[in-house]
């Protein structure tokens, strides 16, 4: 039996059955700690999904999960900088009405989470390297243009490394 903090129960009430039912695993609570039981394995893959709800992803996008090729990633801002403005660092990350997250996600094929100081990362690994370099490059200061511009270099080399597969 594992446990785990779960900051945001609503979610993971509302598809307590859903995660129990995908996951093959008895949830429990006492307050917001969850206590897991089930095979080792699906222990600890449901800990991995509720550690995404956490970070502020739904469940449906944390149960993506269960593809052995998708991986969660956590970065916290105060790791990565010194700077103490993380209002401004996170409004970067951000941008104007959610447009660089949602640039982000379209050219990393990840999905992005930001949550306090907190930012999740869901998606295939090699993906999810380059989303953590360009959330890297943003939070040290580089112009949105510049990284946007290294993801797609990377996205049109990837393009041509599969199509030269099946040649």
């Amino acid at each position: 039996m594992q446990e785990i903090y779960v900051e945001n129960i609503k979610e993971v009430f509302r598809n307590k059955k859903n995660i129990e039912k995908e996951l093959k695993i008895k949830l429990t609570n006492k307050g917001k700690d969850f206590f897991v039981k089930g095979n080792p394995e699906n222990e600890y893959l449901a800990l991995k999904v509720l550690e995404a709800v956490n970070l502020g992803f739904s469940v449906s996008k944390a149960l993506q999960l269960k593809d052995e090729n998708v991986i969660l990633q956590a970065l916290n801002i105060k790791d990565i900088t010194k700077k103490h403005d993380l209002e401004r660092i996170r409004a970067r990350i951000i941008g104007t009405g959610g447009k660089t997250l949602k640039t982000l996600q379209h050219l990393t094929e990840c999905d992005l989470s930001i949550s306090n100081n907190q930012i999740g990362i869901i998606g295939d690994a090699e993906e999810v390297e380059y989303a953590v370099q360009a959330l890297t490059s943003l939070i040290h200061g580089s112009k949105q243009g510049n990284v946007y511009a290294r993801l797609e270099r990377h996205r049109k080399d990837t393009r041509m490394n599969k199509f030269r597969i099946f040649e």
